[in-house]
């Protein structure tokens, strides 16, 4: 699949809900959840935990980046997170495929947490969503690279790194990013086997030779390796596009929270320990969030959020008859997404009524 989109681009992005100060990347979310096990570590009192920690954290300045060209920093409590999974191939991830140069954001969520931090609306963006590209800044060059109409959404990544596809969401939305979390391939699996597996059930079977993935219908406990399997099937589970394994992808997030909880990780310092150190060498934060301190209690902010007090949606969108690979945003209906997120409401269920990333039996598949 063509990773260019048809010849143009536009978006938004970063921050810390909403205190004043600065804030600063494909975890399946993981990412956050994972960031979570940091709770303990604050009131541990163990030197050695955080320096070790505070070590392993990787931090990118997006405010630094972006400037002041952003939209307003709503301080009224609630947070808004973008959580990207990088598809890189470098190092440790070179057996997922050819390392092509660039990494890509196959997996982007926008994470709105209200302002009581009792619910959250998690708004996933498909990678081949046609887009307006802002202009950005290379992160590895430092060259400017023009704006783009109708590029696919995971070119902002490519070109620009972490920041411009915070610009880019933020350009889309009209929401300021508080917060920017990133895992790839490695990390991912490496925070699924910490946690001792995830546990799931699917309705049928599930045989993907892409992902090298077979499950028979029924009870799992998922290994990183297989996870990783999961949220990266899409032929052989739905109609074999990528919205269909974003399905795939939120019930296991969901699957993935519920783990969490249930296995004790804020309860027991040893498991919390391991699951930390593992998250912060596996994670890319916002430089706001790059210290334990800070990570901490952000963490420690969420921790009272379960499955059930998650809503999933896909971001309206409808395929383009121009490149049925490709989808297209439904503008009036992705406005009323991100206006529900803006005034700290829940996203009305007219808003994806009409689209196509909401449709089909995938996400049924996993529970």
């Amino acid at each position: 699949m063509s990773e260019q989109g048809r010849s143009t681009g536009r978006i938004r992005g970063t921050g810390s809900r909403r205190r004043k100060p600065s804030r600063a990347r494909r975890g399946k979310t993981i990412a956050l959840w994972g960031a979570a096990a940091l709770v303990v570590v604050g009131g541990s009192g163990l030197g050695y935990a955080y320096v070790t920690l505070n070590g392993n954290l990787k931090g990118v300045d997006i405010d630094a980046a972006l400037g002041t060209h952003r939209p307003d920093d709503v301080d009224n409590g609630s947070q808004d997170i973008l959580v990207l999974g990088s598809d890189s191939r470098s190092g440790a991830n070179a057996k997922y495929g050819a390392d092509q140069g660039s990494a890509r954001s196959d997996t982007a969520m926008v994470v709105h947490v209200d302002k009581g931090h009792t619910s959250a609306s998690v708004v996933s963006v498909p990678r081949d969503t046609l887009v307006d590209r802002p202009a950005c800044t290379s992160d590895t060059t430092g060259k400017q690279v023009g704006g783009q109409k109708q590029a696919m959404f995971n070119t902002a990544y490519a070109v620009g790194g972490p920041a411009c596809a915070v610009k880019t969401v933020e350009q889309m939305s009209g929401i300021r990013m508080d917060h920017y979390v990133e895992v790839d391939f490695t990390g991912f699996k490496k925070l699924i086997d910490e946690l001792g597996g995830v546990k799931i059930t699917t309705s049928e079977a599930i045989d993907d030779p892409n992902s090298h993935l077979a499950l028979k219908p029924g009870p799992h406990t998922l290994s990183g390796e297989q996870s990783l399997g999961l949220v990266r099937t899409r032929e052989s589970v739905g109609d074999g596009s990528d919205l269909g394994r974003i399905q795939l992808q939120q019930a296991f997030v969901k699957a993935l929270m519920d783990q969490a909880k249930s296995v004790g990780v804020f309860s027991d310092p040893k498991t919390l320990f391991g699951l930390a150190d593992t998250a912060t060498k596996a994670v890319t934060t916002d430089s706001e969030l790059a210290s334990v301190k800070k990570l901490t209690g952000f963490a420690n902010g969420l921790k009272g959020l379960g499955s059930s007090n998650v809503d999933m949606v896909t971001l309206p969108v409808e395929y383009d008859p121009e490149a049925p690979n490709r989808v297209l945003p439904q503008e009036k209906a992705g406005q009323q997404v991100w206006a529900a997120l803006k005034q700290d409401k829940h996203i009305p269920a007219s808003a994806t009524a009409k689209s196509a990333g909401d449709k089909g039996d995938a996400g049924k598949v996993v529970r």
